[in-house]
């Protein structure tokens, strides 16, 4: 199926007999034909555990299964949009920036930072960063969204990407993530960005990051 790109703030998926799409709640926009929409309370194709992670992340609204025959227009609040192709590898993806993706993959949570530790924890409340991103893994399109358009960092041996916790939007391959403080922590009183807090992304994959550091 995939997604098609109308313009930076919409795409296009054509939706057939037997496969599914999942989109988040309020992401259709319009669509042409016999198409259902349903809401997955499951959390999509990671059943309970999804589900679990979803709640974590403070994301109560259940997934759409969209099925049928026909196309369907997804957008959501007017924010940019971004197609990302997989290839059998695993997208990490902030939940909330998730507009839809092909029902193809298959959907886990994560935590980020997990390998910051306990500190990681604290610093991810602190943050207002989500502590759980969905993990989509396999052949399939994943449409994400972000304020002011995406730009995609590679992520290279020897060479670590640093990004601003609150601009992170998703990345992909074999990367490790740690997140760290950049400065004391009397420092850090009124600071909640990148200011105070960095996500090291180390490996070798890329890393999509976000204009704006406005959270969706």
């Amino acid at each position: 199926m995939g997604f098609r790109e109308v313009n930076p703030k919409m795409v296009e998926a054509a939706v057939t007999p037997g496969q599914r799409l999942f989109s988040q709640r309020g992401a259709m926009l319009a669509y042409k034909g016999e198409v259902s929409f349903t809401p997955n309370m499951s959390g999509g194709q990671g059943g309970l555990l999804s589900m679990i992670g979803r709640r974590v992340a403070n994301e109560d609204t259940p997934l759409m299964t969209v099925e049928g025959s026909g196309t369907v227009l997804f957008g959501h609040g007017g924010h940019h949009v971004q197609v990302i192709n997989l290839a059998g590898d695993t997208l990490c993806v902030e939940a909330d920036r998730l507009l839809a993706f092909e029902g193809s993959l298959q959907q886990g949570t994560m935590f980020l930072g997990a390998q910051g530790g306990v500190m990681g924890m604290v610093r991810g409340q602190v943050t207002g960063q989500g502590l759980f991103t969905t993990t989509l893994k396999g052949h399939g399109a994943v449409a994400v969204m972000a304020h002011g358009g995406v730009f995609e960092i590679p992520i290279g041996p020897q060479r670590p990407v640093h990004v601003d916790p609150q601009a992170y939007v998703a990345h992909h391959g074999d990367v490790r993530n740690k997140l760290s403080a950049a400065l004391g922590w009397r420092d850090m009183v009124g600071r909640g960005s990148g200011e105070a807090f960095q996500l090291e992304l180390s490996g070798s994959g890329a890393v999509y990051v976000q204009a704006s550091e406005e959270k969706l």
